[in-house]
């Protein structure tokens, strides 16, 4: 069993609510040709998962929030 404890954050930023979950990384499978991903943080939306960033357990809930927003900003509000 995994130790990896999946985090949520709810952000409201510019209006608009957004929703972000960490997923734990997986290890890598070379009988499959299959590479180790990193835990990371995504944006879920309409029921599908966009990567953000590297998920860090030193990193404070404050501080992702700041990520989120720069995230948010270059990716989403500059996108539109």
């Amino acid at each position: 069993m995994s130790a990896f404890k999946v985090q949520q954050r709810h952000l409201v930023h510019r209006g608009r609510a957004f929703h972000f979950v960490s997923y734990e990384g997986k290890p890598a499978e070379p009988a499959k040709q299959v590479v180790a991903t990193p835990p990371t943080w995504c944006l879920i939306a309409s029921g599908k998962r966009w990567e953000v960033m590297p998920f860090d357990p030193a990193v404070t809930p404050e501080q992702c929030d700041v990520q989120f927003m720069r995230w948010l900003d270059r990716n989403v509000f500059e996108a539109s």
